[in-house]
């Protein structure tokens, strides 16, 4: 189970060669406050002095280190000096230079902390990758994060501390991560700010190891005892204590193998009953042994996400299509399948159904029956008409005559009136049609044809030329629904076999009431006259004369004391309509109107309820559809067109390099765990 760590750190490599960090590898993550001994922790498992060294913040970019055991046998050499050497590292960003001088690794890593970071002590997110070689390390993955801090310190940024909060959250909050948490034995155990933060994370504390380091540095009389054995703060992996070199002791280029036979005896003399189960080499080894459990209990789930980004990967790198090798094929094919997808959004064939809203053929279908229908069926028959406009009509197309009948004009010029208002309610049925069309093509854009998107200029060129079809039907159309209202308004059919039906119910009513009231007279009123007197009241004053014409009050012309010319009539004044009670012949003659205009009304609406879809269908749904595929290759299949049309966009070319980058590398992890398998380390 040894080999499993190696595993990890060739899975490390693979998805380093792409950048990525879309896979979550099993790693330690180091979290502590400044100058808790974090980097005297890692010095001690590498062995050698390779961290940048000083005051306040130094930790500012994630170090991810690799440490390699190698066979003391495998003596790699230098390339520049010719020297052989048993201990080497590399830095991922140098590419394949090797670095023997930890002095040299040191200085790199500043200087590319500064490089990205700045020298104004800030941090970044980016991490530095660093592998060490040595026989003299166990195989780990650490991730050497910045330390806790309180308070901004110079140039930092005020939010410092909520930054690397963030980092570190980021970090440890990846659930393949074991937590190593530093504190420093002179400090309060219950006020450790790196297990607050593990915590955080890890509840149950199921992946977090504890580390106290500066046990030598505690005030005389006391001692980590009861820290040690986890008296004061349980936790579940254990907590290990170490002896840090001091400053002077680094000063003074005290060696790293020195420092830890200082701390074995330190610990024998001081803790001799926990020696065996702290100090550096037993943490190396715990953090080895946990390390190597951790990936095995990792590698179904890690194997499950590679499988899943594989496909992933695949399925987007064949979105990308291949280099074009035959512009006029590839041209044709494009506007062929765009036609055809464009063409199946409206039949409802679509290989990508819309699930959110309705789409295309059924949204077009829904403003036929709901929209307009409904549009139409709230229009009001009587609209706008009131009971004086239409006896204002009756009267004008008598002239001067009185009439015993209701005049047929007066019928026809408020039915027109009232079957114009069908007209508005059409035109943006065709206008909503339109543009449905449109958005089609966006539909099609986006879910349909991806190939376009590695064409924009072809996408462009598409869509103009399907919104300049649809703008040129869009005026015919038009024309022809307002025809068809026109045809309506041309001929007022009365004897539409409906229409006539309605008049001869309505007929048969009015017969029945007149009945009725002659049956209701009391009999010694003469029936002739009491069909005389049926005329509204005011038309007759009982002698026969125009007296009834004049306002109760007045006299006649020439009438009276006085001058004869006394109450003279002006006859040029217009009478004006008063709101009074109607006679019942006026009665009856409106609602003779208002039935006749609703009967006919309802007629016609019914007609344009159906003649209107069909023509929008006719004129403009199904005219884009037999025609969209020859104006596409009239307009676009040109030779001049074809490398410009065929350009593609400035970051398709590289984002199908990175995809298929990534793609291969899923694919040799996908190799690397199989291999795990056949070697039974699984």
């Amino acid at each position: 189970m040894e080999a499993l760590i190696p595993v990890i750190n060739k899975l490390q490599d693979v998805f380093n060669t792409v950048g990525a960090d879309i896979i979550q590898l099993p790693q330690i993550a180091v979290v502590g406050t400044q100058s808790s001994g974090k980097s005297s922790v890692l010095e001690s498992l590498v062995g050698r002095d390779l961290l940048p060294r000083g005051t306040g913040i130094v930790t500012r970019r994630p170090l991810i280190l690799q440490l390699v055991h190698v066979d003391p046998a495998d003596a790699r050499k230098n390339d520049d000096s010719g020297r052989e050497g048993e201990e080497w590292g590399k830095f991922l960003h140098t590419k394949n230079k090797i670095y023997t001088d930890f002095d040299e690794i040191r200085q790199e890593i500043e200087s590319e902390t500064e490089r990205i970071s700045g020298n104004n002590k800030g941090i970044s997110d980016e991490p530095i990758h660093l592998k060490i070689f040595s026989p003299h390390v166990v195989n780990l993955t650490l991730v050497d994060l910045p330390g806790i801090t309180k308070v901004p310190v110079g140039d930092q940024p005020k939010d410092i501390e909520v930054q690397i909060r963030d980092l570190i959250l980021k970090h440890i909050s990846n659930p393949n991560c074991i937590i190593l948490a530093v504190t420093a034995a002179n400090t309060d155990m219950a006020t450790s700010e790196a297990l607050k933060v593990a915590r955080e994370v890890d509840p149950d504390g199921r992946r977090t190891l504890a580390v106290v380091t500066k046990l030598d540095l505690m005030d005389a009389g006391t001692d980590a005892m009861d820290v040690l054995m986890g008296r004061v703060i349980p936790v579940k992996l254990g907590l290990i204590g170490v002896v840090n070199r001091s400053q002077l002791d680094i000063n003074n280029k005290k060696s790293v193998a020195d420092a830890i036979r200082d701390e074995h005896a330190f610990l024998q003399k001081k803790y001799p009953s926990l020696a065996t189960r702290n100090g550096t080499k037993y943490l190396a080894r715990t953090l080895n042994r946990l390390l190597m459990h951790h990936i095995r209990d990792c590698l179904p789930e890690l194997k499950t996400r590679i499988n899943v980004l594989a496909a992933q990967y695949q399925s987007l790198l064949s979105s990308y299509g291949e280099p074009v090798e035959d512009q006029s094929a590839t041209l044709l094919q494009l506007i062929t399948k765009f036609a055809t997808e464009y063409c199946n959004t409206i039949e409802g064939t679509a290989k990508y159904i819309e699930t959110a809203e309705l789409c295309g053929g059924a949204r077009i279908c829904y403003i036929f029956h709901e929209t307009f229908g409904r549009t139409l069926e709230s229009v009001d028959p009587l609209g706008g008409l009131s009971t004086i406009d239409i006896l204002t009509a009756i009267r004008n197309a008598t002239g001067p005559r009185p009439s015993l009948f209701v005049p047929e004009v007066s019928f026809e010029l408020l039915v027109k009136k009232q079957v114009k208002r069908l007209e508005e309610p059409s035109l943006r049925c065709v206008e909503l049609v339109h543009e449905e069309m449109q958005r089609i093509i966006q539909h099609c854009s986006n879910y349909s044809t991806q190939e376009l998107q590695r064409f924009p200029k072809l996408h462009e060129a598409i869509v103009e030329v399907v919104t300049s079809l649809l703008r040129k039907r869009l005026p015919i159309t038009n024309e022809m629904v307002h025809n068809l209202v026109a045809i309506e308004l041309a001929y007022i059919n009365t004897k539409h076999p409906d229409f006539a039906d309605a008049c001869g119910v309505m007929n048969n009513n009015i017969e029945e009431q007149r009945r009725n009231r002659m049956r209701e007279l009391p009999a010694s009123v003469p029936r002739d006259k009491a069909a005389a007197g049926a005329g509204p009241p005011g038309e007759q004053d009982g002698t026969g004369n125009w007296r009834g014409m004049l306002k109760k009050g007045e006299d006649a012309p020439g009438s009276g004391p006085g001058s004869p010319l006394k109450g003279v009539v002006n006859l040029l004044d217009v009478p004006v309509p008063v709101a009074r009670k109607l006679s019942s012949r006026e009665q009856r003659d409106c609602e003779v109107i208002e039935r006749l205009i609703k009967s006919y009304f309802l007629i016609v609406r019914k007609n344009i309820q159906d003649s209107v879809p069909k023509a929008v269908m006719h004129f403009l749904v199904n005219h884009v559809k037999d025609s969209l595929q020859s104006e596409l290759v009239g307009q676009l299949y040109k030779s001049g067109l074809l490398n410009d049309l065929l350009t593609e966009s400035e970051d398709m070319a590289q984002r199908r390099k990175e995809a298929a980058d990534m793609l291969q590398a899923l694919q040799k992890a996908s190799q690397v765990i199989a291999e795990i398998r056949e070697t039974h380390l699984w």
